[in-house]
């Protein structure tokens, strides 16, 4: 397993608004990789691999979005924020940073899940290689795996409603669903996940999405537990002036029982790092954008 340590700071996204980013450096790293976490996991989860991947040469940048992991450093009753300033925030000002501190290196968006949802929002996207994502898709409810399509429309229509307010944020830690939410990012997630054209459709931010123009290599998993291939596409689509390439993984093809949502960034999958992941950094960028096969 990699040993290598990060070097935590703060930095400031917002007057009185503090996150935490982790620095993984590399001797002379060929990119910087910014690593944009999945809704509601810290970076924690995430620090083997980001130590990997900085023995490989790169420089890692992980971080929380405010709220989350090492950012939450009180009750979340006692302090809020949106899924919108996750992104406008806490994602822009590390890009803002890795930018200014490595203006000669080219920078990746490396993205799981909502990291790569939040991409479309940010500014200087012009600026960044690449990005790659990893299980990211739509949260429609309509679109989910069948297991999960009217479990989704009960939280979302039965249990977040009445609980937000009694609560005060989502306690998703305590009921086993997601993980401890701020108050307005879960009720603008449930907003966005009721509506059929997800978080663009609810913002009105199809002329933002379709304006990205950075090259995407997405990687998908046919038996993620929680997004169907119709989300992943979806969401995709969005981006519409960017230039792709989707991979549809079946876990078989790598020996592999399950991969599944959130399983590929733990270290028992570190001989799928070096051979699924590591080559999405240098693999040839896409320059059109390539549809896969229908479902």
């Amino acid at each position: 397993m990699p040993k290598k340590s990060s070097k935590r700071v703060p930095l400031d996204s917002a007057p009185g608004r503090t996150i935490y980013i982790h620095h993984y450096a590399a001797k002379n790293p060929r990119k910087v990789v910014i690593l944009a976490p999945a809704m509601a996991v810290p970076h924690s989860y995430y620090a083997a691999f980001c130590a990997w991947l900085a023995e490989q040469g790169m420089h890692v940048v992980g971080f929380d979005y405010y709220g989350i992991g090492l950012a939450q450093e009180d009750s979340l009753r006692h302090f809020d924020s949106s899924v919108t300033d996750w992104a406008k925030l806490d994602a822009q000002a590390v890009l803002n940073q890795c930018l200014a501190d490595f203006p000669d290196i080219p920078v990746v968006w490396f993205a799981h899940s909502i990291g790569g949802q939040l991409f479309g929002m940010l500014e200087h996207t012009d600026r960044v290689e690449r990005m790659v994502t990893v299980a990211t898709g739509t949260g429609y409810w309509r679109d989910t795996k069948p297991a999960l399509k009217y479990k989704s429309w009960v939280l979302w229509r039965a249990i977040v409603p009445w609980l937000l307010p009694l609560v005060g944020y989502f306690p998703g830690a305590r009921l086993g669903i997601v993980g401890n939410v701020p108050k307005s990012a879960m009720a603008q997630w449930r907003r966005w996940c009721l509506h059929p054209d997800y978080l663009v459709g609810a913002e009105h931010l199809y002329q933002t999405y379709a304006a990205v123009k950075t090259p995407i290599l997405s990687l998908a998993f046919s038996d993620d537990e929680m997004l169907t291939y119709r989300n992943i596409d979806a969401m995709h689509n969005f981006y519409q002036s960017a230039p792709q390439r989707r991979l549809r993984i079946e876990p078989q093809d790598f020996e592999l029982e399950s991969i599944g949502h959130f399983a590929l960034f733990r270290p028992r999958f570190e001989s799928l790092w070096a051979e699924l992941l590591l080559p999405q950094l240098s693999a040839e960028l896409p320059t059109a954008r390539a549809m896969p096969a229908a479902e």
